[in-house]
């Protein structure tokens, strides 16, 4: 019967959707919520703690919608990400549309971080959280670097974790990409 062969696709595509999304809600590492709170938001680890949450949820959903094998999965995940946080139970209930909009506009400020064509994408990820934190980011010094090292290695983290959930792409070796999708091969 197809209509329960798709039943069981869509749930196990699901399952895999909640698998990546719990990987994102992992918390930050507690040396680097310290180190923000230091160097931008003037000693708030809540607020280091909760823009590096936020990173790392919205570098793995570009991730997701960028490199998965399916093209469902970037929705999939963005609507898993929703679900969780609608009843993330740190955000009280009357802030939760504020919270959305700030994840938001961090999403889309990473989103054009990660597309920028410049020689070290990592300067431009770390400027990006460096803003929203509140610190300064002008200059491109240690603070930028880390900052860019750390989201490098939630978007590297983000990639194998996908790989590793959702499967990776296995073509024959003399068959190029483009003949798999129609195109000639040569």
């Amino acid at each position: 019967m197809p209509f329960f062969k798709e039943w069981r696709a869509a749930r196990q595509l699901q399952r895999k959707a909640d698998e990546f999304v719990a990987a994102l809600l992992a918390e930050p590492a507690e040396d680097d919520v310290s180190w923000l709170g230091r160097a931008a938001t003037r000693g708030d680890e809540d607020h280091a703690r909760w823009e590096l949450r936020y990173a790392k949820r919205a570098i793995g959903l570009l991730v997701a919608q960028r490199d998965a094998l399916d093209d469902r999965t970037g929705s999939l995940v963005a609507r898993t990400l929703s679900e969780k946080f609608e009843r993330d139970e740190r955000i009280d209930r009357d802030r939760r549309e504020l919270a959305e909009r700030q994840f938001n506009a961090r999403l889309s400020a990473y989103r054009d971080a990660l597309a920028a064509r410049v020689p070290d994408a990592g300067v431009r990820l770390g400027q990006t959280l460096l803003a929203f934190a509140g610190g300064s980011f002008r200059d491109v010094d240690e603070n930028v670097h880390r900052a860019g090292h750390v989201l490098g290695a939630y978007e590297k983290e983000a990639n194998e974790t996908l790989r590793a959930v959702f499967g990776t792409a296995a073509l024959p070796e003399h068959v190029p990409p483009s003949a798999m999708a129609g195109g000639a091969t040569s």
